[in-house]
């Protein structure tokens, strides 16, 4: 194919909605397999047994679909109206992540990667399959090399136009597309990502252990969280930003254009009081079409009751109390922590 069918596509990209679109070969070899393969042999991906289930198709993208020629990487800006960090000042409410304050986006985006996938089909003699985050696809590898971004210091792509606020989603196709040049690692001497890391989930740079960070242990990790990193949650009750958050190229990022990734109101800073009385219902009636549904009630709850252990607020110790006789055995044991603590 030409490089004037690659334009066609990009913009069609872009009036799908996305805000960056780049493609990469998707047959050459590589070695983000390889060290996707030394990370789970070193125990890194902690109780996502899923990774190890799959590493021989996520190895390379053809390992999963033979017929895969070409890759079009697609970015979607999430950058947020305010300084995530400064949520974590606020230690009676509760920190969320910006990923998680508005819509799920695996829905936004793979109905605009559906679309723009639909338009190739039928455009171009060719096959295409969709890949938002729920299949074997190593998107942040492909991503760098369609020139999206680079790999950081901190795992995370990096962009320079939206900084570490992208969403990524990728079509693979049976076309032969001229490959976009990857983009140059601009991370420098800056370790601003590293050093800010509550739980030196960091190793060395560009590595990560995902048994401490503090995103695996609250939304990956299904049992108690380990006693030693359990003051170093704070009030981040789903997820972290604070590697993301400090990255020098978010300067450049805009605040999200699509309406449905942007923070709803009662996610931004919510109560801890109100969250850790939520039932299953009413746990599902707050997250409806939101990422965190998925965790469930039981690991939700234990994450909030973390957050008001580390809280110093003597007021929250009567409603920690109430769940000490919690059906869940995680959310008894996180109470007893909270009480203890405050």
């Amino acid at each position: 194919m030409t490089t004037s069918t690659s334009e066609a596509i990009r913009a069609r990209a872009i009036e799908a909605g996305f805000d960056a679109c780049r493609i990469a070969n998707a047959a050459e070899p590589w070695t983000a397999g390889q060290h996707l393969a030394q990370f789970v042999a070193a125990g890194r991906h902690g109780d996502m047994g899923w990774m190890e289930t799959t590493l021989e198709r996520r190895a390379h993208p053809t390992a999963m679909w033979a017929d895969a020629r070409s890759a079009v990487m697609l970015g979607l800006s999430y950058a947020p109206d305010t300084d995530p960090l400064q949520a974590l000042l606020a230690k009676d409410r509760g920190a969320i992540s910006v990923y998680a304050q508005g819509d799920d986006y695996h829905e936004v985006i793979k109905k605009k990667l559906k679309s723009l996938a639909g338009w190739i089909a039928k455009t171009y003699p060719c096959e295409v399959k969709v890949f938002v985050d729920t299949a074997p696809l190593m998107e942040k590898p492909l991503a760098a090399r369609a020139g999206l971004g680079w790999q950081g210091k901190h795992t995370n792509l990096v962009s320079r136009e939206h900084g570490s606020w992208l969403f990524l989603g990728a079509i693979l196709t049976t076309l032969d597309l001229p490959a976009d040049a990857a983009e140059e690692d601009h991370c420098g001497s800056c370790r601003a990502c590293l050093d800010i890391c509550p739980t030196r989930a960091f190793p060395a740079p560009y590595q990560l252990d995902a048994r401490r960070c503090i995103s695996y242990l609250t939304i990956e990790h299904a049992g108690p969280v380990p006693e030693e990193f359990r003051p170093a949650l704070g009030n981040r009750i789903y997820g972290c930003d604070d590697c993301l958050a400090v990255c020098p190229w978010n300067k450049f990022a805009q605040t999200a254009r699509d309406s449905a990734l942007q923070a709803r109101e009662e996610l931004r800073s919510p109560g801890l009081g109100e969250l850790v009385r939520l039932d299953d219902a009413g746990f599902r009636a707050l997250f409806s079409k939101n990422p965190i549904k998925r965790i469930g009630r039981d690991r939700f709850v234990r994450n909030v009751l973390y957050a008001i252990g580390n809280s110093e607020d003597s007021g929250l110790k009567e409603v920690a109390s109430s769940l000490l006789n919690d059906p869940s055995e995680v959310v008894r044991d996180a109470a007893r922590w909270a009480v203890g603590r405050i």
